[in-house]
């Protein structure tokens, strides 16, 4: 890693990586096989912060920040294995690496202490996830919406508006840069972390 770290891929612990290593890797593994209508691809970083924004918009009531925190770091794994495998190709990779993405999956909520997802809990974030995932391949990848029906399989709207735009100011769908993606996930890493333990804090002083 570059902080030095080392991560043994098939025994991973929760002291292998800092924040900064996990950033990284997110902002350079990128979403849909690296393909883009745009000049860059789409970091799983960038990815992340939407589905945590559509989680948090959708909610009734305000997201706890451990739960938001998960929300922000649901493909954490994928930063650590460098990898985000394309949905189609997943049933071919066998029982080998689901085995080996739960074991990395598992250590990401150990060191930052996710609760497990409820049945509930997990229905919320995969439509969040979904949303997210719809959009991104009309407006980033370039599907027409009858091909993310038919081919993807995904029933959820395509949103026109791009919630990080009204978050970052940024150009609506357009991918950023590694450097930035990185720089904006540890931000969000950073606050979340702080919140949960001020909480933790207060929770024990009640």
């Amino acid at each position: 890693m570059p902080s030095g770290k080392r991560l043994d891929l098939l025994n991973p612990t929760p002291f292998d990586w800092d924040d900064a290593d996990l950033a990284l890797g997110l902002a350079r593994t990128y979403r849909w096989g690296g393909h883009s209508a745009w000049p860059l691809p789409l970091s799983v970083a960038q990815h992340s912060i939407t589905v945590m924004l559509l989680r948090r918009a959708a909610a009734r009531t305000p997201l706890h920040p451990l739960l938001e925190l998960r929300e922000l770091l649901h493909d954490a794994e994928e930063g650590l294995l460098g990898f985000d495998a394309i949905s189609v190709i997943k049933p071919f990779l066998g029982d080998g690496f689901r085995a080996l993405t739960k074991r990395l999956e598992q250590a990401v909520f150990l060191r930052y202490g996710l609760p497990s997802w409820s049945a509930t809990e997990h229905a919320a974030h995969k439509r969040a996830d979904r949303l997210a995932a719809a959009s991104e391949a009309v407006h980033v990848a370039g599907w027409s919406r009858e091909e993310v029906r038919r081919t993807l399989k995904i029933r959820a709207a395509v949103l026109a508006d791009d919630p990080l735009a009204g978050e970052y100011g940024c150009r609506p769908w357009e991918p950023w840069p590694p450097g930035l993606a990185r720089e904006r996930f540890l931000a969000e890493l950073a606050r979340l972390s702080s919140a949960v333990r001020t909480d933790s804090v207060l929770a024990q002083a009640r």
